[in-house]
């Protein structure tokens, strides 16, 4: 994912025929992110991906685990993958593009906040960001004819991220795509807070979604008449209510 990244900066921020003829920043990640979000989904439906969960963010493991369709033990090994791919994948793309990747505007595809954001306003853009997605891919893997949608879901709402945040919080939501432009290019400021916010975000989507799942398992329990066990209810007295 980050050579693709960093492939598709490379040459569309960078010096190409492409930012010659596009200047505008605003358009430039809307092109951005209409690649990368079909790149995430071909990856996420690629044999490689059906076999391995297609999970190439750590906070996307570390939510399925939350929902209970991810192995704990996993969970640690995969983030370790995660970053390691990332570094990489940008590693190998700076020695097949060169200095256009490695240099100013494409600079490894790294990420920066706007002029004048803080650590916890940053903080608190990545981690409601993240929340909203990690909500939704739960909501659709809980209804079965919405789960086989998911990867383009992801897709779609990664590739909406870029051109929307971009030039705001970044547009990271992925700790594993912040870290290896990060070490790649030694700017490591502000990599605590995309490696940290969305993992808070996703632990806020996991507990609402569990207590939304919570709430309507009671309610159907009570609307059909049976306890959590399956065992009938008492019958109400004649005069209840």
């Amino acid at each position: 994912m980050l050579f693709g990244v960093t492939t598709i900066c490379r040459w569309v921020i960078g010096p190409s025929f492409i930012s010659q003829h596009v200047h505008q920043i605003h358009l430039q990640l809307l092109f951005v992110g209409a690649v990368v979000g079909v790149l995430i989904a071909a990856l996420i439906l690629s044999r490689p991906g059906r076999t391995s969960g297609g999970h190439m963010n750590p906070a996307i493991s570390f939510t399925m685990w939350r929902l209970g369709v991810f192995p704990k033990a996993s969970v640690v090994p995969y983030i370790v993958a995660q970053l390691m791919g990332s570094a990489l994948g940008v590693f190998l793309a700076s020695a097949v593009w060169g200095p256009p990747a490695t240099r100013p505007p494409a600079a490894y595809a790294l990420l920066q906040p706007g002029p004048g954001w803080t650590a916890a306003e940053l903080f608190a853009g990545e981690a409601a960001s993240m929340a909203v997605i990690v909500y939704l891919v739960g909501f659709f893997l809980r209804i079965p004819r919405l789960a086989p949608l998911v990867p383009c879901l992801v897709g779609v709402l990664i590739g909406a991220a870029i051109p929307l945040l971009g030039t705001t919080t970044g547009g990271s939501i992925n700790p594993a795509r912040q870290f290896g432009p990060a070490v790649a290019s030694g700017q490591l400021s502000f990599l605590w807070v995309y490696l940290l916010a969305p993992m808070a975000g996703a632990l806020l989507a996991a507990l609402a979604l569990d207590r939304v799942n919570k709430h309507r398992t009671v309610l159907t329990h009570r609307l059909c008449g049976t306890k959590k066990d399956g065992a009938p209810l008492k019958e109400p007295p004649e005069n209840a209510g």
